[in-house]
């Protein structure tokens, strides 16, 4: 098999699985409580993840200083912390909907980084006023989806972009796949015992569907969506890359209509198509892979 191959087999894959995700927390949420739902999630991927590591480089790559320590238990709130916001919001936002507004993450992330004094491309900065104005057309009460819980779900994608500013500036295990085992693992123990607090969850209840939403996500969202992705960092075009970040919401849409009857709206359709090109505008002039939307939260 060629290179070019492999590459576009790993691209599609996290088309596929991270576009899924959104339609897999869905899935949980229909009989299990969002938090302890996200909470378990995240201390299954991460110690998943950390014997992948230790499998992969031997049991030495999971030291670390104190420094490392405090910076993925820092990292684990704000990112695996994002996604519990999502979790909760999905309940009554539209999972489409939802992964269009998780779309803007690349916007935030040059508002961060202007507002810490680099220096954007103008493009990108005229890229993230067009964003923000489909952001407005979006973050509106239609569709059944109350204004607090979209608002949730920005409170969500800021958090999420605040986490991946701040991790690039912070000293993180050498090796990507322990701090990410590190982070979720840590986001997940934080949030356990408050989901318990707050719920009771009686796993009897749980139905087929939100079991087997949660064991996706556990495997294909972290592991196998992971492994891609960082098999392309190494293999592949920064540029080509980072097309997920216009491509996942698109995937989110089709299979929250073909699964879940979700209607697409004139109105979603006006702000995806502001959104998800202004994405575009900023990923390019950036090239980078900004963000990720499911590697340390999956």
């Amino acid at each position: 098999m060629s290179r070019g191959t492999q590459i576009w087999i790993a691209l599609g894959a996290i088309y596929v699985i991270w576009g899924s995700t959104y339609l897999g927390i869905e899935l949980v949420g229909e009989t299990v409580p969002p938090l302890f739902g996200a909470s378990t999630r995240f201390v299954a991927a991460g110690l998943l993840m950390l014997a992948l590591a230790t499998w992969r480089r031997g049991p030495g790559v999971l030291r670390l200083t104190r420094r490392q320590l405090a910076s993925s238990i820092l990292i684990g709130l704000l990112l695996p912390g994002a996604n519990a916001l999502l979790f909760i919001a999905e309940r009554h936002v539209p999972t489409g909907l939802a992964s269009l507004i998780i779309g803007s993450v690349p916007l935030w992330i040059v508002v961060l980084r202007t507002a810490t004094g680099d220096h954007p491309p103008r493009t990108a900065l005229a890229g993230v006023v067009g964003g923000f104005a489909g952001l407005a057309i979006l973050v509106r009460p239609h569709g059944g989806a109350p204004l607090w819980a979209l608002l949730l779900v920005l409170a969500s994608a800021i958090t999420w972009s605040v986490g991946a500013f701040v991790s690039s500036r912070l000293p993180m295990p050498t090796d990507t796949f322990a701090g990410s085992g590190y982070e979720m693992l840590a986001g997940g123990l934080i949030m356990l015992p408050i989901a318990l607090a707050t719920t009771d969850p009686h796993p009897s209840e749980f139905s087929t569907r939100s079991v087997l939403g949660w064991v996706y996500l556990v495997t294909f969202g972290s592991l196998i969506g992971y492994t891609a992705f960082t098999w392309l960092l190494d293999h592949a075009p920064i540029g080509r890359v980072a097309t997920y970040a216009y491509v996942n919401p698109v995937v989110a849409i089709a299979l929250g209509a073909i699964v879940l009857g979700e209607s697409i709206t004139w109105t979603i359709v006006g702000g995806a198509t502001i959104v998800l090109a202004c994405v575009a505008v900023v990923v390019r002039q950036e090239e980078i892979p900004i963000a990720a939307p499911e590697p340390e939260t999956a």
